[in-house]
């Protein structure tokens, strides 16, 4: 369990459309193997440390002719921003996928000071 040690508590959240190949026939939907997408999302404002980021589908479109193979996290995790990074892998092709995203952490206070 993470504890806060502030009573400045912010929470950002958002979707991201991390693709949509089937319109352009792009490598998730006629690709084969190991592939990946990758989105950088920038929170509204700057936490005063490492937020909780927490990711998950908001729409999926699979084929339903071949096994639905995905796995979603987050990456490179910081108090501006994260990268959220989709990936599947065999004979799986998915036409898109929108991801909801939502973080939690301690917000600098204007009563805040650090000296040096």
């Amino acid at each position: 369990m993470r504890r806060f040690q502030t009573h400045q508590i912010g929470v950002d959240q958002g979707d991201v459309v991390m693709f949509s190949d089937f319109e352009n026939d792009g490598p998730m939907w006629t690709g084969d193997g190991l592939r990946q997408a990758r989105a950088y999302v920038h929170f509204s404002e700057p936490f005063a440390a490492l937020p909780v980021v927490k990711v998950g589908l908001s729409l999926w479109d699979f084929s339903r002719d071949t096994n639905t193979r995905a796995d979603i996290g987050t990456e490179d995790v910081s108090v501006t921003g994260f990268a959220i990074v989709f990936r599947t892998w065999g004979d799986t092709r998915v036409a898109r996928v929108r991801i909801g995203w939502q973080a939690i952490g301690p917000l600098r206070d204007e009563e805040d000071w650090e000296l040096y």
